[in-house]
């Protein structure tokens, strides 16, 4: 799903919670070294003020300055784990992150897509051009913030335990080729990758569909491990999950009728095949 970390959403991102809080273990690392910013700096090898912009939450820390400070405050370890919450968090829209967060434990995941390829399943390239397409045009750095992010999340795929998987997408998404004829041929292939994996199950919608249960939009589906049932809907700039039972219970019955009415997952598989070979 492109959801909260695609072109819609990317420049809604919020990242100054999760940066105040790496500022606030840096800070206590520091002063429990009984340093002075002074001090720290030219240990670490930055100025005081990168080090102040770093602890007050307006400037990310660099892979370096994290390594250096773990080491020189001795501090157990405590600011790679900040960082690396700080990483995870990166790029992703501020409304997406209760999805977000309920994606990672899921245990069942249903997704129907009309407009791009979900974001689990995207390459690398595809996610560049769909992040570029969009303005207004993000910086270099905003750009690979939001790259990395999509393509972390695709771990949940391959996770042990597996969580069930279940997509369904538009034909016309394949065939609009966005980023270009290269672009789709790799994405293709990965997407057959994909469909090999015994917990995913890919499905197209044929692009002439006379009866269509999605047209009101995409949405999501999910299971948590409390088997509770989650619903997601996104337009643009902005998301919602959705708890009320009877709201997911529509979802539910929308996407058991998607079902019926896409390509069986070998039809999507042998519309894959021929989509690649005229390309």
């Amino acid at each position: 799903m492109t959801a909260g970390e695609g072109s819609s959403g990317d420049n809604q991102v919020e990242p100054d919670p999760d940066l105040r809080n790496f500022g606030e273990v840096l800070k206590a690392s520091r002063k429990r070294a009984g340093l002075t910013q002074e001090q720290f700096g030219p240990k670490v090898g930055y100025s005081v003020q990168y080090v102040a912009s770093v602890e007050q939450g307006r400037r990310h820390p660099s892979a370096k300055l994290v390594n250096k400070a773990e080491e020189v405050l001795d501090a157990f370890g405590v600011i790679q784990i900040a960082a690396k919450q700080l990483t995870r968090r990166r790029g992703l829209a501020s409304w997406f992150r209760q999805w977000a967060e309920l994606e990672e434990t899921a245990i069942a995941l249903n997704t129907y897509e009309c407009r791009s390829i979900p974001g689990l399943l995207q390459t690398e390239a595809y996610a560049r051009a769909q992040i570029e397409n969009v303005p207004p045009r993000p910086t270099a750095q905003e750009a690979e913030d939001r790259i990395t992010l999509r393509l972390n999340r695709q771990k949940v795929l391959t996770r042990i335990p597996y969580t069930s998987f279940s997509f369904i997408i538009e034909q016309t998404v394949i065939e609009r080729q966005t980023g270009g004829r290269e672009v789709t041929r790799e994405l293709i292939d990965h997407l057959l990758r994909c469909a090999q994996l015994p917990n995913v199950d890919i499905q197209f919608m044929p692009t002439v569909s006379p009866e269509h249960a999605g047209t009101d939009g995409p949405f999501c589906v999910l299971e948590s491990e409390e088997h509770q049932w989650w619903g997601y809907s996104e337009g643009q700039k902005a998301g919602q999950v959705i708890s009320d039972p009877k709201a997911v219970s529509d979802f539910h019955q929308q996407y058991a009728k998607l079902r019926i009415q896409a390509l069986n997952p070998a039809n999507s598989t042998g519309l894959l095949m021929r989509l690649r070979g005229s390309l």
